[in-house]
C-alpha cells in the first residue's frame, strides 16, 4: 500500500463524501440548501421546531410552514434571529428571507429503528468458508473487514 494513502479507521460519512463529490459543481449549492432541513431543529430550538418546519427554499427565500396564527405572528418578530441562526448552522449565508405560511409543519419521515436481531453462532463450515473466501486478500485490514461482514451476514441467516 502506498504511503500517500492513509488508513481509515472508520468509514466516511455519506454527507462528507457528497460534499467532496459535488464541490465546485452546480449540485453543490442544492446540497448546501438541503442542510437547512438537517440543522433546523438545533438552529431554531425545540419549541419553534414543534410548531414550524421548512417547507421549501428558492433564491434565498426559505418558506416555513407554521401550525397556527399566534405562532406565525411570533415568528414574524423572530425572523432576523432565525435567519442568523440557520445561516450560522449551515456555515454559509444561504437564507436571506423567511416566508411564513399557514400549514401543517410535518416532520421529516424517518423509518423506525429496527430491533437488533439476535445472531446465532457460525457453524464450522461457515467459518471455513469465510477463511477460504478472504484468504486471497493481501491487505490484512481489508481481509478482516470482509471476514467480519461475511460473519455478520451468515450469522443472521438460517444455517443450511
Amino acid at each position: 500500500m502506498s504511503e500517500k494513502r492513509r488508513k481509515r479507521s472508520q468509514p466516511s460519512a455519506v454527507a462528507g463524501l457528497l460534499d467532496e463529490i459535488f464541490r465546485g459543481k452546480p449540485l453543490e449549492k442544492r446540497l448546501m440548501e438541503g442542510k437547512i432541513w438537517v440543522v433546523w431543529d438545533a438552529a431554531v430550538g425545540v419549541q419553534i421546531a414543534a410548531k414550524a418546519r421548512p417547507a421549501g427554499f428558492r433564491d434565498g427565500v426559505l418558506t416555513v410552514a407554521v401550525s397556527n396564527a399566534p405562532w406565525m405572528q411570533q415568528l414574524n418578530f423572530l425572523k432576523k434571529g432565525l435567519i442568523d441562526k440557520i445561516n450560522a448552522a449551515v456555515g454559509e449565508e444561504l437564507v436571506r428571507e423567511i416566508y411564513l405560511r399557514a400549514g401543517r409543519p410535518e416532520r421529516p419521515h424517518r423509518e423506525p429503528t429496527p430491533q437488533k436481531k439476535v445472531s446465532r453462532p457460525l457453524t464450522p463450515e461457515e467459518r471455513e468458508r469465510i477463511t477460504d473466501e478472504t484468504s486471497s486478500l493481501d491487505d490484512e485490514e481489508l481481509r478482516q473487514a470482509f471476514a467480519s461482514l461475511m460473519a455478520r451476514h451468515l450469522s443472521n441467516k438460517k444455517p443450511k
